[in-house]
């Protein structure tokens, strides 16, 4: 099994926490770090000069995701995309408008309902933040009766509200997933 570590300092999250992926592939084991560019202060502000007016307003509430793509990059490690999006929107609505892919090889239009709930072929496995989401619909429970509790229909599910903060980790196609991975928060390390 394979380590893919990932800071997402760069990204507005309820904790500053690095995040790591680890994966399994069929063929090879790939260690992968990425990191952001550290900021370096040119100079200070004096008190005097700094007032409560003078300070930029905090960022808008806004929900994180990382989402895992189903196959695996040519060098044989997770493709991940982060983005970023409002609360209160479904997540169907996120991942189109965001390019991810949703659908797979149901992608034409007549092989799925366009967000209507009744064909299940939008399906996301929520990794983590699934308390950002609302609770499964009648018609989620009726077409994943038999999958994992922390899958969901993108079409039916709604991510907060307008005013949500999080981090949101969705693994795509989750049918046809060609490696296995996992994810927990690590602790940051001192770097010289």
């Amino acid at each position: 099994m394979g380590t893919l570590q990932l800071s997402i300092h760069g990204l507005a999250t309820t904790s500053s926490v690095p995040r790591k992926f680890n994966f399994r592939s069929r063929s090879s084991t790939t260690h992968l770090r990425f990191s952001t560019p550290k900021i370096q202060a040119v100079s200070t502000v004096p008190d005097s000069e700094s007032t409560a007016k003078d300070k930029e307003p905090d960022e808008p509430p806004a929900v994180d995701f990382a989402f895992v793509h189903s196959v695996l990059l040519p060098d044989g490690t997770p493709d991940v995309h982060f983005r970023r999006a409002c609360g209160g929107q479904k997540l169907r609505d996120i991942m189109l408008d965001n390019n991810m892919e949703l659908y797979g090889p149901y992608g034409r239009p007549l092989l799925n309902c366009a967000g209507g709930g009744t064909c299940g072929t939008c399906m996301v496995e929520v990794v983590e933040g699934k308390e950002l989401l609302t609770p499964r619909t009648d018609k989620e429970k009726e077409h994943l009766k038999k999958k994992p509790k922390n899958w969901r229909l993108a079409c039916q599910t709604i991510v907060g509200k307008p005013d949500s903060k999080g981090l949101l980790v969705i693994q795509q196609l989750p049918e046809w997933k060609a490696h296995e991975w996992s994810y927990e928060k690590i602790l940051p390390t001192e770097e010289p």
